[in-house]
């Protein structure tokens, strides 16, 4: 026993060296990096494999026939036919048509929002409220409470829920204002409407045809789509995340530490929780995803958020709000639990090296 803690001082005393050795910017920046470079791989990873249903979920929203059956048959019949402006011809690679800037949007949006989240949380952190420690300090019995840790299966600041719902929304609504000319250029290229060769040639149409505005349009359906969600999103994840760290803590297969789960458990606490909590999510943010659709794709026919969404109402009823619905709920379930998972392994792994 003797031993053991001897080795785990010195293992504390060089942890510490190795970070005094550090002056503070030079830290900031690393893990600045880390979640930057979590964030941009895992966009990525997830945007590549789930390219297909993304593609098929704009367009049933573009549409207005409600049917999935349907936009497969008229890609199977865009595919027979000869090449022509730009569209793919064979089948499958018309499913990915669109890779690029939906790559480029969610890798770089991922960057910003992961490390913008990171950032806000630490802030957060600082504020009683936000980080917990009022409700910690008012119920010591709490199972939140520093005298009865739980293992995590996460290297994240632990915040409120109210601390997770605000900084998930702030977050999220930054990236996605940073990332919306890239969101247009995705969203179209995904269509049938558009027969874009390049990024230049799309954003040169778009600049032409609206200006600077085009790549702005359909902001306000987005943000009340993406804030509400991440916030959300965060929250149950977090929520979900906490019971099942309590659920492997009591386990047969517990891990020995006392703050970290084991790291195959971790995985697939992370995962699990990234699945409920957007497959949740997506079915409340799913009628303003609807919506940014049409004004994105046809913003001469769909003005602004209000007359989309009662204009829909009016000529398709209430179905309308929830085309894609299923295919948005499986992208998002997956490309959720695909890009948290890694993120936070990747994190794990720098927190490791660094600490």
């Amino acid at each position: 026993m003797a031993d053991g803690s001897r080795k785990g001082a010195k293992t504390s005393r060089l942890r510490v060296s190795r970070l005094s050795s550090l002056s503070l910017p030079c830290l900031s920046a690393h893990i600045t990096a880390s979640h930057l470079l979590a964030g941009l791989g895992s966009g990525v990873l997830s945007a590549v494999l789930l390219q297909p249903i993304d593609l098929l979920k704009t367009r049933v929203q573009q549409a207005g026939h409600h049917s999935l059956r349907r936009v497969l048959a008229e890609l199977r019949d865009a595919s027979s036919q000869p090449e022509a402006r730009g569209q793919p011809r064979s089948f499958v690679a018309s499913l990915y048509r669109g890779t690029v800037p939906s790559a480029l949007r969610t890798g770089f949006g991922s960057a910003l929002y992961f490390a913008g989240l990171n950032a806000i949380r630490s802030s957060a952190a600082t504020i009683p409220v936000l980080s917990g420690r009022a409700s910690s300090l008012s119920s010591p019995s709490s199972p939140s409470s520093p005298s009865s840790p739980t293992p995590s299966s996460s290297s994240l600041v632990r915040l409120s829920n109210t601390g997770n719902l605000l900084t998930g929304a702030v977050a999220r609504a930054a990236a996605g204002f940073v990332l919306m000319p890239l969101t247009i250029i995705k969203v179209r290229y995904e269509s049938s409407l558009y027969a874009y060769r390049s990024l230049a040639a799309a954003a040169s149409d778009i600049a032409r045809a609206d200006g600077l505005r085009g790549f702005f349009v359909g902001f306000g359906a987005t943000a009340l789509r993406d804030a509400p969600y991440a916030g959300l999103y965060v929250l149950l994840y977090e929520q979900v995340k906490r019971r099942l760290n309590r659920w492997a803590a009591a386990g047969p297969s517990a891990s020995t530490s006392a703050s970290h789960v084991s790291l195959s458990a971790a995985a697939g606490i992370n995962f699990s929780s990234a699945v409920i909590a957007a497959a949740t999510c997506s079915v409340v943010s799913n009628p303003f995803d609807a919506v940014k659709t049409r004004i994105q794709l046809q913003p001469a026919r769909y003005r602004n958020m209000l007359q989309t969404a009662r204009r829909m109402l009016a000529e398709e009823g209430a179905r309308s709000m929830w085309d894609g619905l299923a295919l948005r709920m499986s992208r998002k379930a997956m490309s959720s639990a695909l890009a948290w998972t890694v993120y936070e392994e990747l994190i794990r792994r720098a927190d490791r090296r660094w600490s």
